[in-house]
């Protein structure tokens, strides 16, 4: 058995402060984008670090019970998780992190265990609206992830591995070996959830903007809530690291890296600031008919 390579840790956790940092400028760019399309000047672009030092120095009295308060710290360990177990640069040890072969299914595991503390912790909220919340989520979020899990199991079926760096490395050469030319059915299927999973229009149906004026944003407050700021700025990046692997051929650089997932997080951003919200059931609805049978069919095919 191979001795682990300790060197490993201090470059993960370098990774990790260069993707929070990304993480809380491309917000705070969304969030002025948004705020221009509805003619509206936004926030400064160094606003989330204010926030974030502000509610890590709050302290809380109130007591809710553990599992309260242990729903933002599985909120940000699935987003923390999710990003050290996968390669961030490929052909690069500093910065291959810790991953390790078949690290595809832990990927697919830290993707939904953030959700489900965070719908633990919610239940335990005490408030009338929390089973709302719990539904809302869970239901969107099983409808969304189905095809993902598809479209992966399509591209692990099609490379033979379950190893994330053996997946890019069978895509490099050239843009035509790229997943999004070698089964475009399992990247749309893929990019289909992935606008779901990123909670913007249309589908921020757990938070219900301007409808149900309660959630995790109000209901958690000082160091738990900047614990949620702070994988709000991790965990779209991490995720995002993984459609980059899996169908867009990775990245070979930081340039090249901070390229891809800008544009790929733009994505969900240009169909948030043109489309309306859904409903639940419009929701739910709309991954059923048009994105799992998708998945299925990248299966089929290969």
């Amino acid at each position: 058995m191979d001795s682990f390579d300790w060197m490993k840790i201090p470059y993960s956790l370098l990774t990790l402060f260069i993707v929070v940092n990304f993480g809380l400028l491309l917000n705070a760019l969304i969030a002025k984008i948004g705020a221009r399309v509805g003619r509206r000047h936004g926030i400064p672009i160094w606003q989330n670090y204010l926030d974030l030092v502000k509610n890590y120095a709050l302290r809380t009295s109130i007591t809710h019970g553990v599992m309260f308060y242990l729903g933002p710290v599985f909120r940000l360990a699935g987003g923390v998780g999710l990003l050290l177990f996968v390669p961030t640069i490929y052909g690069s040890e500093m910065f291959s992190n810790l991953s390790f072969a078949g690290d595809l299914i832990l990927a697919l595991y830290f993707v939904f265990f953030g959700t489900l503390g965070m719908a633990l912790g919610a239940a335990e909220s005490g408030h009338p609206y929390s089973a709302i919340g719990i539904t809302r989520g869970l239901s969107q979020v099983t409808a969304a992830e189905l095809p993902f899990a598809l479209a992966v199991f399509a591209v692990a079926l099609q490379y033979q591995t379950l190893s994330i760096p053996e997946i890019v490395a069978a895509q490099q050469g050239g843009m035509l070996n790229w997943t999004l030319f070698t089964n475009p059915l399992a990247v749309v299927a893929a990019m289909l959830s992935f606008l779901g999973s990123m909670m913007r229009p249309p589908f921020d149906v757990v938070l219900a903007p301007q409808e149900i004026p309660i959630g995790p944003p109000t209901e958690y407050h000082s160091s738990y809530l900047a614990l949620m700021q702070t994988n709000r700025a991790i965990f779209p990046i991490a995720k995002i690291v993984v459609y980059m692997n899996l169908f867009f051929g990775g990245a070979t650089s930081w340039p090249l890296f901070f390229l891809k997932v800008f544009l790929i997080y733009m994505c969900s951003v240009l169909v948030g600031v043109v489309f309306p919200r859904f409903r639940v059931e419009q929701s739910i609805r709309w991954f059923l008919i048009w994105a799992v049978p998708l998945g299925v069919a990248a299966v089929v095919v290969v």
